[in-house]
């Protein structure tokens, strides 16, 4: 029967054999086995039509049931089984049982009622094993309402769960999130006098860390020791999961030292999952050093030498940055007997890339492949996702390209990065065909392809096609991006999967989002209401995208009425949520109502960021209660939430402008211990010491400035220079363009102009012609800086000053003239910005 005509010539045999008088029926089954080899499955049904002209015996028509289901043909089993038993009376109990267990584990669930009602209806009594089975089903059919039922109609039905029974039911309800249920359960078993087992015990435990809900999982502990049974190593497993997971290192470190010296408290030893818990916690928490030593102790006792461990701990290395070192581990994989896996290239490739280490990444995907193993979708893509990262977006289609070339199926991830990437560079045509060719090669559109034309629809300004289009995906799924282009319409196929392509949150947070930014309020209402008909529910995100916008245009009585909504919908208030009220009460300067929102944000244990403090800080200086903002900054120093350099403006430009200068200076030494000695902090000071005509000081923080070598483009020191010549301190002024000529800097040369024009009034006419040349010297030597006015303030100084305006332009113009820079006219080529002269 090896050849390859076995089937025909087993069939044929068959046949033969059956056309005789007293066909041999213990022959029957082997032949029907060839067949199934051969899925003759015609043929099998030609073979019970047979049988079942022959009544006596009924044996061979159930077994080529059993046949059929143990392969995995139970539509064809419950067939023939149905015929069967419309002729002849039902099989014994064990059959009914192989079928439903055959029908659950082929995910045949629908013949699983008819089963058990032709059971009932044949008077076959099913037993405690029968509804374990058809619980079990049902439970791994997410369908728990129904397993209780069954559950609770056994005593009806002369049947009492055992321990099997309750463990499926508890495990169950721990599957789903509703462990406490599962502990009614174990209440249940007491009254039925069920023993529970450690394996149920464990199975709530673990449910019950799952949930952080630990105080719970201790006291089932102290239940489970109550009836004899010492919780084992995957119990203190499950705590030390749950421990490690909600951050509790220490606590879960102590549990693990405890385990070691089991010869004092009579504990469970850790065994290798109890290991890799510990460095998985360790290695999240950033403990690397106590990781490090966890390793060591592992490679003592010969038991880190596994794959798994290895991953943790090169997880842990990248996580952490410590990218040298993972290489270095990696190296030591094979050294020590444990090949890596794909996984283990891949986890240095995701760090590697996160670092734009690109090129590292891609020599180690070259030796991963010289090893024998060879890159897969997450390698590929983990590269790509890296390249769009840097906006490489060629580089990153080399690698798809490549990816395709080795036969290597991207998937819908790959073609969404790539996607995204195309949008973000605005290279909108060159999306278009790379999903035309995902589309060739059998790749749909999802929820997040069309979320990301969406995205890019609305930054390009596109915002009523964008609308456009979500309308659309509601009857139309994916295919409504067929508006966009007639590219894009070949990308989708009208479909069940295109169909299924619905906006969801994302999608209408963008759009509502967008709308606000356009200024079309009424529109984004609109969607918001839209998006509820559709019973798809606002998270914080929308709300807070609301509360934004509102409150950005004062509209402070609708961004409240949303606050209420939103906290009738359960949607909790965050940092985002209190900072857009904070802003918006900021505009309007009620900071009463601002003090109050500070206040509730700290009972409920919210941290105001930097942001929400500027925000308090500028209302407070704005108003002129400068004194009532030193104690937030304060506040943020004990809080250890670092303020940033504006947080410092806002208090020194209040503090100048009512000529307070000594608190100014102070609140200027804090920022610089905090923030440095920069150039924006220094330009700050001058600047605000320069308008309140504290020249003195003034003049000191430039000439730090110089000697810092800062940039001096934020600097009014041409207003300096000028002040300097009037209150006939021309020495200084003389000074401080030697030393800014000296360090090599170029400036504007209308600040040579006052201090040339005070030498020659004082009769220095020699000083003056040096100062000349020096200036001209600088025109030819190029270092002459073309001045950008930063702000308002300063052009109004500009404005006002005598030598305002473009720099050269002002000098030539002069209507009293300089005989010094008129004599050296003639030498200059060109001016600044100016043209031949």
């Amino acid at each position: 029967m090896k050849s390859r005509d076995s089937k025909v010539v087993a069939w044929q045999l068959l046949r033969r054999t059956l056309s005789t008088p007293n066909p041999p029926l213990h022959s029957i089954l082997p032949l029907t086995r060839i067949l199934l080899r051969y899925h003759m499955l015609p043929q099998i049904h030609s073979l019970h039509s047979f049988l079942l002209s022959l009544s006596p015996h009924l044996t061979c028509q159930y077994t080529i049931v059993k046949l059929l289901a143990s392969h995995g043909h139970i539509h064809d089993a419950i067939f023939l089984f149905r015929s069967t038993r419309s002729h002849h009376p039902p099989p014994r109990l064990s059959l009914y049982n192989f079928l439903i267990y055959k029908s659950f584990k082929f995910n045949y669930s629908n013949f699983i009622s008819w089963l058990y009602q032709d059971m009932i209806s044949a008077s076959v009594s099913p037993v405690t094993y029968t509804f374990n089975l058809l619980i079990h089903g049902l439970c791994n059919s997410d369908r728990l309402r129904d397993a209780r039922h069954l559950f609770d109609l056994m005593p009806h039905k002369g049947c009492h769960p055992n321990h099997f029974t309750f463990g499926i039911l508890i495990r169950a309800y721990c599957k789903f999130g509703l462990s406490l249920q599962g502990l009614k359960l174990l209440d249940t078993m007491k009254m039925m006098n069920v023993c529970p087992n450690i394996i149920i015990y464990n199975t709530l435990v673990a449910s019950f860390c799952r949930k952080g809900d630990v105080d719970e999982a201790e006291r089932l502990v102290q239940r489970m020791r109550d009836d004899g049974l010492l919780p084992d190593v995957v119990t203190f497993n499950s705590r030390i999961s749950a421990l490690c997971n909600s951050g509790k290192i220490l606590e879960a470190s102590r549990i693990f030292r405890d385990m070691q010296i089991d010869e004092v408290f009579g504990l469970p030893r850790p065994n290798i999952v109890t290991f890799n818990l510990m460095l998985q916690g360790f290695c999240q928490k950033g403990m690397l050093e106590e990781a490090r030593t966890l390793t060591e102790s592992m490679k003592k006792d010969d038991i880190f030498f596994n794959v798994q461990s290895y991953n943790i701990w090169l997880c842990g290395l990248v996580r952490n940055g410590k990218l040298l070192e993972a290489q270095t581990v990696l190296k030591e994989m094979p050294q020590n007997g444990v090949d890596p896996t794909i996984y283990s290239y891949n986890i240095l490739i995701h760090g590697l890339c996160k670092h734009g280490m690109l090129g590292d990444a891609k020599m180690l995907m070259s030796l991963m492949i010289n090893d024998g193993i060879f890159p897969d979708t997450v390698t590929y893509s983990t590269l790509l996702h890296g390249y769009c990262t840097k906006s490489e977006v060629t580089e990153a289609k080399n690698i798809l390209r490549e990816m395709m070339k080795r036969g290597c199926i991207p998937n819908k991830y790959t073609c969404n990065t790539l996607l995204h990437s195309m949008w973000k560079e605005g290279k909108v045509s060159e999306a278009q065909q790379l999903l035309q060719k995902m589309n060739e090669r059998g790749y749909g559109l999802d929820t997040v392809s069309c979320n990301i034309v969406i995205h890019g629809l609305c930054q390009i300004g596109e915002v009523d096609k964008a609308v456009e289009i979500v309308s659309e995906m509601w009857s139309h799924g994916s295919i409504a991006l067929g508006d966009f282009g007639n590219s894009l319409m070949s990308l989708v196929n009208e479909d069940d999967h295109g169909r299924k392509c619905l906006p969801d949150l994302i999608t209408y947070s963008i759009i509502i989002n967008s709308l606000f930014r356009e200024g079309k309020l009424d529109e984004a209402k609109k969607k918001f209401v839209e998006m509820m008909r559709k019973k798809l529910y606002p998270d914080s995100v929308i709300y807070n995208t609301i509360l934004h916008h509102l409150c950005k245009r004062g509209k402070i009585s609708s961004a409240f009425q949303v606050l209420k909504d939103m906290e009738t919908k359960d949607c909790k208030k965050s940092l985002r949520t209190y900072n857009s009220l904070i802003l918006g009460l900021g505009d309007k300067n009620q900071i009463f109502e601002m003090c109050g929102l500070m206040d509730e944000m700290r009972e409920k244990g919210i941290s105001p960021s930097v942001y929400t403090y500027n925000i308090m800080i500028g209302c407070l200086c704005k108003s002129g209660r400068t004194e009532k903002a030193i104690p937030l900054l304060n506040e943020m120093l004990q809080k250890g939430i670092i303020p940033n350099t504006n947080t410092f403006e806002l208090l020194i430009k209040s503090y100048c402008r009512t000529g307070e200068f000594r608190p100014a200076q102070e609140v200027f030494d804090i920022a610089s211990t905090i923030c440095g000695h920069t150039e924006a902090l220094y330009a700050l000071m001058f600047n605000e010491f320069l308008a309140g005509d504290e020249i003195v000081e003034a003049k000191q923080f430039l000439e730090t400035a110089i000697d810092k070598h800062f940039d001096l483009g934020s600097f009014l020191y041409k207003d300096l220079i000028d002040k300097l010549c009037k209150v006939e301190n021309l020495e200084g002024a003389h000074d401080i363009l030697i030393k800014m000529m000296h360090i090599g800097y170029g400036f504007d040369p209308a600040s040579f102009m006052p201090v040339i024009d005070g030498l020659i009034k004082l009769g220095q006419k020699h000083v003056a012609d040096e100062l000349t040349e020096r200036m001209l010297e600088m025109v030819s030597e190029g270092k002459v800086g073309n001045k950008t006015y930063q702000n308002y303030r300063e052009l109004n100084h500009m404005k006002r000053s005598k030598y305002g305006g473009d720099g050269w332009q002002a000098i030539v113009h002069r209507d009293d003239g300089s005989a010094a820079a008129l004599k050296n006219l003639k030498r200059v080529q060109k001016g600044w910005g100016q043209g031949s002269i």
